[in-house]
């Protein structure tokens, strides 16, 4: 019976505290793609991504309800760093959802101009209001509503101590016209935060030390996957496990039952926590987890890394390696001969035909692409050919008769088939997460094997010049290079042997292998030259590649790539493309392909329209 009118009189002061507006809520989902493209649009960095922000604490004065029920403590504000732009998960602060898709939109469009400057939070924000009005006076009446609807909301002027009101009039002073308060005055409480302005003080995670990570956690070898259900980011900071020590007597507490401890053993190689539920709930209401090295408790079970295979186990190393340079998006220069490429082939893949699955759609395909070939056409006017040109002949012979000064060059005539003049490297991302399901019927990888038996199979019936090649690395040290056709093989059982040998590899330094496919392609004498990019996630690698560092980079190749005249393209099957690849290859220049189990059949059509 205590328990249900506990849980009874919970709900009640919970909805009575509650100044939210669930109603109207809008969330990051629905708003994601339109504030990234407006953020950008407005000169926003293009590298940063749209991520949720988490909730912090704000330590303001709260309502009176709030305090009894526990709630208002922690509040989602926008702010932005190094690698992305945050903004709240959900915002229900108005009972209008117009009102709250606008303040998403204001939001972005304050975040541009935030440079990460040493500054004042209150006077950056306001300096930043009044920048962004400025710039974009069309988004002025969006502002004064939603600044209207947030002073209602705002705590009573009259329910506060005297020093509070003073720096609540200043705030309220400060959104109404910013500029106009040089400083906030100074209150023993902080101020109630403002939803329309950047965070004051930005969680900033605390970085690993070097080295941390690279001979750590790699079983998962692929890219990072996150929660759908809650898409906020956590602070994280290092920590010493506690060391365990007699203390005698426990006495205990009560207040701390109902509290988490702030460190939490966390063992990637095993899960020791039988109610994951409850662990899941537990770290959504925890601002800072706490991550420490430490492998006791787990002693007695099996921990594995990634590591190379031997050399029996592994394709043939062609060559001692090829330096390349990488590019520092911090320093803003290029590292040379930073990274080691080395060229492989698969040594013992036995020739084989085409799989049986894949012989009808080849044949339909192999039909298309023989309409790309070139006629043979007739090259007249000709000083040698496979027989004469009678018009021609003709003419002379009239001339030649007639008195005319008559010239025998150009008498024969010649059949000759036409050539596109096209060369395509296909570069295939072959990282550990490729050995992901699809829909529980085929790995990424197998998506990938088809899909490049589909397209030698219809290139080979084009006579277009083609190569391919696959990819993948584990650090700058060794980036693994595997040959699975040059541009001067032909396309024969052997080369579908090395198709069907691939496997899943490590990590993906894509900028590397773009600048060494790029270097291939460039030697290439055709008039156009496609570098085809497929993969299935956005650039990483154990050390710090994984982030904003290997975007910048990838990008910086993909630049260099365009200014030899060659076309880069990319094919995805990464539902999260549209966040990076846009700042990556620009509008245009990639496609994002759904349903990977499609990718086979949509491969060559796709090369056939961009060569057309």
């Amino acid at each position: 019976m205590e328990e249900q009118v506990g849980l009874i009189w919970h709900r009640f002061i919970t909805r009575a505290a509650d100044t939210r507006h669930p109603e109207a809520a809008v969330t990051l989902t629905e708003i994601k793609r339109t504030g990234g493209v407006m953020f950008r649009a407005l000169g926003g960095d293009g590298g940063l991504e749209v991520e949720a922000a988490n909730a912090t604490e704000h330590g303001a004065r709260r309502s009176l309800l709030q305090r009894i029920a526990g709630s208002g403590g922690k509040v989602e504000l926008a702010w932005r760093d190094e690698q992305s732009l945050r903004l709240p998960a959900v915002i229900d602060y108005f009972p209008s959802s117009q009102l709250n898709r606008d303040l998403y939109i204001w939001l972005a469009a304050l975040a541009v101009g935030d440079h990460q400057e040493e500054e004042a939070w209150f006077s950056k924000n306001q300096r930043l209001t009044r920048k962004t009005l400025e710039a974009y006076p069309g988004i002025r009446p969006r502002y004064q509503r939603l600044v209207a609807a947030h002073l209602i909301q705002r705590l009573p002027m009259e329910k506060l101590p005297a020093a509070e009101r003073v720096q609540e009039q200043a705030i309220r002073k400060a959104l109404q016209e910013p500029g106009s308060v040089s400083r906030l005055p100074a209150a023993r409480r902080p101020p109630q935060p403002v939803p329309l302005w950047l965070h004051p003080f930005p969680p900033i995670a605390v970085a690993a030390p070097a080295g941390s990570s690279d001979d750590e956690g790699a079983a998962g070898g692929g890219k990072s996957n996150t929660l759908e259900d809650d898409a906020r980011r956590r602070t994280a900071e290092r920590a010493e496990k506690p060391k365990a020590e007699d203390r005698g007597l426990i006495t205990i507490r009560m207040e701390n039952i109902f509290s988490w401890g702030e460190f939490m053993n966390l063992d990637r190689g095993s899960e020791e926590n039988e109610d994951l539920d409850n662990a899941a709930d537990t770290a959504k209401d925890m601002d800072t987890m706490s991550v420490s090295r430490d492998a006791k408790a787990s002693a007695g079970k099996l921990r594995f890394d990634l590591d190379l295979p031997s050399a029996a186990e592994d394709d043939t190393v062609i060559g001692e390696g090829i330096l390349l340079p990488e590019w520092d998006f911090r320093k803003q220069r290029l590292q040379p001969d930073y990274c080691r490429l080395v060229p492989m082939i698969a040594a013992d893949a036995a020739p084989c035909p085409l799989p049986e699955a894949l012989r009808k759609t080849a044949g339909r395909l192999r039909a298309q692409f023989q309409q790309l070939a070139p006629a043979r056409t007739w090259h007249r006017g000709q000083q040698d050919g496979c027989e004469i040109d009678l018009d021609a002949y003709l003419r002379f012979t009239t001339d030649r008769a007639a008195g005319h000064l008559a010239i025998s060059d150009g008498l024969y005539r010649d059949l000759r088939i036409g050539a596109r003049d096209l060369a395509c490297l296909l570069l295939a991302d072959l990282s550990l997460s490729t050995d992901t399901w699809v829909n529980n019927h085929a790995r990424v990888i197998d998506v990938i094997q088809d899909s490049l038996f589909l397209f030698a199979e219809s290139l080979a019936a084009t006579g277009d010049r083609f190569a391919m090649f696959g990819f993948s690395s584990r650090k700058r040290d060794p980036i693994r290079f595997h040959q699975l056709k040059c541009f001067d093989e032909l396309y024969s059982a052997s080369i579908r042997g090395r198709i069907n040998a691939i496997k899943p590899g490590f990590y993906t330094r894509l900028g590397a292998a773009i600048r060494h496919s790029t270097n291939l392609l460039k030697d290439e004498p055709a008039e156009r030259r496609l570098l085809l990019i497929l993969t299935d996630g956005k650039p990483n690698d154990l050390d710090k590649y994984e982030g904003r560092y290997g975007i910048e980079d990838t990008r910086q190749a993909i630049h260099e790539t365009r200014q030899l005249g060659l076309q880069p393209f990319c094919v995805t099957v990464d539902t999260r493309a549209n966040d990076y690849l846009p700042h990556l290859f620009g509008t245009g220049s990639y496609v994002v392909i759904h349903k990977p189990s499609q990718l086979p059949q949509e491969l060559p059509l796709l090369y056939a329209r961009l060569t057309a």
